[in-house]
């Protein structure tokens, strides 16, 4: 049975990720006077550093996303729920639109990115936005 389990996972390891293509949007602060707005996953929204909102993919996950008419591409971490806007799979902050080089709208390749790093999760009783790493868990 221990073979049978370990056989499976070993298939599940080596299935080929599939990239997701589809367009990206671009979202901020809208008012410069409500600074650390948060996200839904507790860390405060920065338009400085590279986050993005995902409907589905974990928080805390990492994914390679690269524009199609340029081929740029930027690693983002998922920190937030979206986009709501039909036809669009991504938001990016502001710092992740300027990396892939556009500022409303982009045709892009999503790509889960595998990592050797522990995760990352938020724990209750931690303040808002703090992260702690599940190796210290």
């Amino acid at each position: 049975m221990r073979w049978l389990i370990a056989a499976l996972v070993l298939c599940l390891l080596n299935i080929p990720v599939r990239a997701e293509d589809c367009v990206a949007s671009v979202y901020a602060i809208v008012d410069s006077s409500q600074p650390g707005t948060k996200t839904a996953s507790g860390i405060p929204l920065n338009d400085n550093v590279v986050t993005a909102a995902h409907k589905s993919l974990p928080f805390g996950s990492k994914v390679k996303v690269t524009n199609k008419k340029n081929g740029h591409a930027v690693t983002v971490m998922i920190t937030d729920r979206g986009p709501y806007a039909k036809g669009r799979c991504i938001d990016l902050s502001r710092a992740g639109a300027r990396a892939l080089g556009f500022a409303g709208l982009a045709p892009v390749s999503i790509v889960s990115v595998v990592s050797d790093q522990p995760s990352v999760k938020r724990y209750p009783g931690a303040f808002s936005g703090q992260l702690v790493k599940d190796a210290a868990r």
